[in-house]
């Protein structure tokens, strides 16, 4: 008999952990990894929900960020972590899509080692230039670097790496990737004319370009982004059919309770319903998703095959 109770106390607490965060009663401070440094567009992602998240749960929820080249420090400890609801981890069309295809032998699975609870954010990007750069539009820059050679592109994430890679193979032009941990890095190497261009997010890049410390080149997506009406889309410029958005997701560890998964996603759907948390994003060049986890894990496993593709029709040479 003191063997069955010592059996059956042994079980109960190991779900206690779990329990209590679904209920918002743990004590137990939440991590929120953040596979990038402070001040970029996935630490703005974390950022805006994590006041929220803290007083839905009724335990502080607290940002952790690992800057790595692509975010695959940070994913990867969370991939890793342990499925009791007290990591997550604000992943991106990057960590969680364009890696799968980018890397040989990546250190995380994005749909094996994670469950997604819901998108954020979704912005297109911005090809930008330091001032010094002798171009006034995207097809000066092209004729510019057909004439002139090699220039040095910031890369800040996978999917500025695989944008600029695909502009690259689009316009037969030859830029000289340069990675930095995250975006912040980049905007400064941009700033400092470390790096003759870049692609980055609104958040990143617009407040720069309207001051002139940059030129905006192009935009990445299919349409013009609200911050920054004047900045024609790549596709505008000429480059037909070019088109890629950088999204910002919250995903917890594979093995996640259901129910915890769940009172994730209401909490965050929630939050991002506000219309204050919308403007704030909006302010920032982003759009408001806070889509199902169903829906959230279908968009990954089409992301994943999309970049697989243009990887392989790009000839994207895997890290």
């Amino acid at each position: 008999m003191n063997k069955f109770f010592a059996v059956m106390t042994t079980a109960v607490l190991a779900l206690v952990p779990a329990f209590a965060h679904a209920q918002g009663s743990g004590g137990k401070a939440v991590r929120l990894l953040v596979p990038s440094p402070a001040g970029g567009p996935t630490d703005f992602a974390a950022r805006l929900i994590t006041p929220g998240l803290s007083e839905a749960l009724g335990e502080n929820v607290v940002v952790d960020n690992r800057g790595s080249a692509n975010g695959i420090v940070g994913a990867e400890i969370a991939a890793h972590a342990a499925p009791d609801g007290y990591t997550l981890i604000m992943g991106n069309s990057g960590t969680h899509a364009i890696n799968a295809g980018l890397y040989r032998k990546l250190s995380y699975d994005p749909q094996r080692d994670f469950v997604a609870i819901t998108e954020v954010l979704a912005s297109g990007m911005v090809l930008v230039a330091n001032p010094r750069v002798a171009a006034g539009s995207l097809k000066d820059f092209i004729a510019l670097a057909k004439k002139d050679g090699k220039f040095n592109i910031g890369v800040a994430g996978a999917t500025g790496q695989l944008a600029g890679e695909a502009l690259k193979a689009q316009t037969q032009i030859a830029l000289n990737n340069v990675h930095y941990k995250g975006s912040a890095p980049t905007e400064f190497a941009v700033l400092q004319g470390e790096v003759e261009v870049s692609i980055l997010t609104p958040v990143a890049s617009a407040a720069h370009v309207n001051a002139g410390k940059m030129k905006g080149l192009g935009v990445t997506s299919a349409k013009r982004i609200a911050l920054l009406p004047n900045v024609p889309t790549i596709a505008e410029s000429g480059v037909s059919g070019y088109d890629f958005e950088i999204w910002h997701g919250l995903f917890a560890p594979a093995g996640t309770p259901d129910k915890i998964v769940r009172k994730l996603h209401r909490e965050a759907a929630r939050i991002l319903s506000a219309r204050e948390i919308k403007d704030r994003a909006s302010a920032q060049g982003f759009e408001v998703v806070a889509n199902t986890p169903e829906q959230f894990a279908a968009l990954v496993r089409a992301e994943i095959e999309k970049y697989r593709k243009l990887i392989a029709a790009a000839g994207i040479a895997l890290e």
